[in-house]
């Protein structure tokens, strides 16, 4: 806690808001991190399992995604199996909007990490400046080489806290902001790729519905 205290002391004022940056990033990075544990360790299975469904029985599908909206894919698909007697164009669109909506959900404090990466390094870099206004204005010419100025020194040191505390809080958070972009252009692909899926299989159940009209009629 000295330890602590003495960084505060230090870097100044602009410590207590890159502090509140600092708890603010490490909360968004715990909920992000959760949010893409859960879905990397379900998603896959689900997945299969949906599609394995939606080939024999369109209900089952719908009861198992059900189930599982806590899953982005989940909901995804069943927006688009909702969609009665529908045509391969209107279970795309169906398909194509559900996509849509989910990105916010995806990309969720993606501009919150954006800007906590862009002011930590300049409330640091401000602090710093305001430590070196301080330290030098108490320097007087006459003082050069004294002990006084040797202390001017020490304070410049100090001064240099705060850039040091916003840059650790800006790398820190990058890393991570670029893992989580890294998924979330992973989960786009997915989507496009499982989606194609469904949509062949929409398809084929389309045409065979068609041709079972037709042979009756």
């Amino acid at each position: 806690m000295e330890i602590i205290a003495q960084l505060f002391k230090n870097g100044g004022v602009v410590m207590y808001p890159l502090l509140g940056l600092s708890i603010l990033s490490l909360a968004m990075i715990l909920e992000r991190s959760l949010f893409w544990s859960q879905v990397s360790r379900q998603q896959e299975k689900i997945i299969k399992t949906a599609l394995a469904l939606y080939k024999e029985d369109t209900e089952s599908a719908e009861i198992l995604l059900k189930r599982n909206l806590k899953l982005p894919i989940a909901r995804i698909f069943l927006v688009a199996l909702s969609v009665k007697r529908s045509t391969p164009q209107k279970f795309k669109l169906a398909l194509e909007s559900a996509a849509q909506a989910e990105i916010p959900v995806l990309k969720r404090f993606s501009n919150a990490f954006e800007t906590i990466i862009s002011i930590s390094p300049l409330l640091g870099l401000l602090g710093t400046v305001l430590g070196l206004i301080t330290s030098l204005a108490s320097l007087r010419i006459g003082d050069i080489g004294s002990s006084e100025a040797t202390g001017v020194t020490s304070g410049i040191g100090e001064a240099l806290t705060s850039t040091a505390a916003g840059l650790v809080i800006a790398i820190f958070t990058l890393f991570f902001a670029s893992m989580f972009r890294g998924l979330y252009l992973q989960q786009l692909a997915l989507m496009q790729e499982v989606g194609g899926q469904l949509e062949l299989i929409h398809l084929e159940k389309y045409e065979q519905k068609g041709e079972t009209y037709d042979a009756l009629t």
